[in-house]
């Protein structure tokens, strides 16, 4: 027993399957996307997930939307091109998640540890939009192709900025090995010395993810569901996952970027990790809390409107937070 149990607490098997991996992923995805329905309709005035275990509000509406997902019959329609049209969620789905096997559960306790680490992360990440777009092509269907245009025009739009607002962290701690970003940040966390980054990549972990304003690709009201229209049954329950799973991984990267990762807490407390992974586990989830808060109360932005904002604002903000970075770093801040 001790031995599978030493086993499980590998680092290469932990993080995966555990935390930050499959089985926190898993349990979030379900507890975000009840709390989004919740919070939204109590900003809004009007019924959110009630009558699936009615004394704790609805808790597990989540579970009974997974059975039904489960046990629905996948429709393929007939003019799809059917492998794309079935392999591409699943490998979305594993795509978004996949980013979690670099993220650190602790001080040195990762699945794989790499002084590029952050490079990795984000190259990972810009894999994703890429299967969208390839499903909502093999969808045969023109609510599904416009869906993917636009999730082509918003990745060009976003991916940039992205990157630049999380490399300025790596010109300021001087390393982009993430564990060694957290470490850097024991007396002062990075979102004090460059408040600047911190807010254009909250906004761009928004765009990225599909929250409000920015849920743009799937439009009900314009496109039905945009590049997943012709999904039901498992596979779309796969593509409206890869979303939040996506949200889920840049809440964390943010946390341990900007947040502090595991620190305030004291070193004696840090190993073994799991007190050190519930800290930036509850970091991230405040993250998530906002993104998903922002559905009650703001409206979607038109495509063009969101691309203004990308190249006309954020870039600029981007170039300028690896100024702030310079200067910080320059002024003796780290």
């Amino acid at each position: 027993m001790m031995d599978l149990l030493d086993l499980i607490l590998q680092p290469w098997i932990f993080i995966p399957l555990i935390f930050p991996g499959l089985t926190t992923a898993f349990l979030v995805l379900l507890g975000i996307i009840w709390a989004e329905r919740k919070i939204a309709a109590k900003v809004q005035m009007r019924y959110g997930p009630l009558y699936v275990l009615k004394p704790l509000g609805g808790a597990i509406q989540m579970i009974a939307d997974l059975l039904r997902y489960l046990f629905a019959e996948p429709i393929i329609p007939k003019d799809v091109d059917k492998l794309t049209f079935i392999f591409a969620p699943l490998i979305l789905f594993g795509l978004s998640y996949l980013p979690t096997i670099v993220l650190p559960a602790g001080p040195g306790f990762t699945a794989i540890s790499s002084e590029m680490s952050l490079l990795i992360l984000l190259g990972l990440l810009t894999l994703s939009p890429v299967f969208t777009m390839i499903l909502a092509w093999g969808s045969n269907n023109k609510f599904s192709l416009i869906g993917g245009l636009r999730e082509g025009y918003l990745v060009t739009t976003y991916e940039i900025p992205l990157f630049l607002s999380a490399l300025s962290m790596a010109v300021l701690y001087g390393t982009l090995d993430i564990t060694a970003m957290v470490e850097a940040q024991k007396n002062v966390w990075g979102i004090f010395l460059n408040p600047l980054a911190a807010i254009v990549f909250l906004v761009l972990i928004l765009i990225s993810t599909s929250k409000f304003p920015f849920e743009i690709a799937e439009a009900e009201s314009e496109i039905v569901m945009g590049p997943f229209t012709e999904y039901s049954g498992i596979f779309y329950g796969l593509v409206m996952g890869a979303s939040y799973l996506k949200l889920y991984v840049l809440s964390l990267l943010y946390a341990l970027i900007f947040l502090g990762g595991w620190y305030p807490l004291p070193s004696f407390l840090q190993n073994p990790p799991f007190l050190a992974g519930i800290m930036v586990f509850v970091k991230g989830l405040v993250i998530m809390f906002i993104a998903i808060f922002m559905r009650a109360i703001y409206p979607r932005y038109r495509i063009d409107q969101a691309i203004q904002i990308g190249w006309h604002k954020l870039v600029p903000l981007a170039i300028l937070s690896i100024f702030l970075s310079l200067l910080v770093v320059y002024l003796g801040g780290v």
